[in-house]
């Protein structure tokens, strides 16, 4: 590890969070689950909840999660994630739980468990990332997968006769009675970043002021599985996906209304 010495009269505006690792990422090179990450790790900093914080990673490009935040972590199985967040934050009330899910994880095999949990109110953060593909296992479709788009499995294009089409999992929870803010954000640039933050701060805040349930979406790119560069794969997400998926709250209750109004 190297070293830096900041100079006395220098002020120090950019550091490692205190809620990451110095691990080595495995995510691709151009993946933007690490930013994701470091916005998770930088609010959990700010509210100075570290210490009583548990993250649970399921199955997907995320499995290795608990790699990276310096916290206590456990291993779901595939879309069980909001299962065993909703029995941890339940045995222990006072911690602060969390999920990271990824589309094919949270929409496609555990789509019970987050729809019951939402319904339910339970008092735990989802943070679901959407690159609307299936990237660990080989970039086959998704539920998430825009119409027409090609996947391994989809090699002319998601067919929406046959396929269905693609799930709207903000929408979907908001409707649900338990679910106190859903909202749904991208990582594509610099001020979809700032927004994405501040999402995940008041899903947190929503936690932790027992409000029920809260699920920041995460629109993300995949340029392996999309066989493009990073910056055309950021330009193609803003294009196509945002059009599909639209940006911005979809459920946001009176009382994080009002803890809104408060910060």
């Amino acid at each position: 590890m190297v070293t830096v010495e900041i100079p006395a009269d220098m002020e120090l505006v950019y550091k490692r969070p205190q809620s990451l690792t110095e691990t080595h990422t495995h995510y691709c090179p151009g993946c933007t689950h690490g930013i994701i990450h470091r916005l998770i790790a930088e609010v959990i900093d700010e509210l100075g909840i570290r210490e009583r914080t548990i993250g649970i990673a399921p199955v997907g490009c995320s499995v290795l999660a608990y790699y990276y935040f310096n916290m206590d972590f456990a291993e779901a199985a595939h879309g069980r994630a909001p299962a065993m967040a909703t029995g941890i934050k339940r045995v222990s009330p006072d911690r602060v739980v969390f999920t990271y899910q990824g589309d094919g994880d949270l929409a496609a095999i555990g789509t019970a468990e987050i729809i019951q949990a939402a319904n339910r109110g339970e008092l735990f953060t989802t943070i679901f990332v959407n690159n609307a593909i299936y990237g660990m296992t080989g970039g086959q479709m998704a539920p998430t997968t825009l119409p027409g788009q090609v996947t391994t499995s989809s090699p002319t294009g998601r067919d929406v006769e046959t396929a269905g089409f693609p799930m709207k999992m903000a929408e979907l929870l908001a409707v649900l009675p338990g679910a106190a803010y859903v909202t749904r954000q991208a990582v594509f640039d610099p001020r979809g970043i700032h927004r994405t933050r501040a999402a995940i701060k008041l899903a947190f805040q929503t936690q932790l002021a027992e409000l029920g349930f809260s699920l920041v979406e995460v629109l993300s790119t995949c340029n392996t599985n999309w066989h493009m560069g990073v910056v055309e794969a950021l330009e193609w997400a803003k294009k196509h996906m945002v059009a599909y998926y639209p940006l911005g709250d979809t459920k946001v209750s009176d009382g994080v209304r009002a803890l809104m109004e408060t910060r």
